[in-house]
């Protein structure tokens, strides 16, 4: 198919499909002659999982391309691809907090110390405290345990069958949009909750 059609078949603008290509997020065409290119199946999932990532899991085109790039990197097993994926996917701060560590070890949870979501947890808390709002760290093992569930579902999920690539693309489906769902249902869950409890 040419470019005009990918366009069509993704609903993602011919511009927007150049520029991907020029970032390097889409693989090149097969070229036809020394300006057209054909294009395959391959490209219209390519496209899609780009525009998905980009306008609604929020990713810059620079993480974008680091996630795509990972998840195509040949010679992983399962556990690598889905440790490089979030690794990629994640992004942590600088900063480091004995309250999270504490965490960690309450749990049991078995993450690495150089896992980003460690300092971007520790952001958080550091935030929390600035802000003025210590009750928030009331709620940590509420929202711990919610992970666990999540996680426990997510990569429960994930099919053994699924080859490399397939398992990586849907550690990213689950990392990225999994986040932006979560976060709409825990938007209509508390306007449903404070209009039940003030109303």
């Amino acid at each position: 198919m040419r470019i005009a059609e990918l366009s069509r078949r993704t609903g993602v603008p011919v511009p927007t499909i150049k520029y991907y290509l020029r970032e390097g997020l889409l693989p090149p065409g097969e070229r036809t002659s020394p300006n057209q290119a054909r294009y395959d199946e391959s490209h219209v999932h390519r496209v899609r999982l780009v525009r998905a990532l980009v306008e609604v899991g929020g990713l810059s085109i620079a993480a974008t391309r680091e996630v795509v790039d990972v998840m195509h990197a040949d010679e992983r097993t399962p556990l690598e691809s889905i440790g490089k994926v979030h690794f990629a996917v994640q992004r942590g701060g600088s900063s480091d907090s004995p309250a999270v560590d504490e965490l960690i070890d309450r749990r049991g949870w078995r993450v690495r110390p150089t896992n980003p979501a460690r300092a971007a947890l520790a952001d958080v808390l550091t935030t929390v405290e600035r802000l003025g709002h210590p009750d928030m760290h009331g709620l940590i093992d509420t929202y711990a345990d919610a992970a666990e569930t999540l996680a426990d579902a997510e990569i429960a999920a994930l099919t053994e069958d699924a080859g490399v690539e397939d398992m990586a693309e849907s550690v990213v489906v689950l990392s990225v949009l999994g986040t932006a769902l979560l976060s709409a249902l825990r938007g209509l869950a508390q306007e449903s909750a404070a209009g039940e409890r003030f109303s």
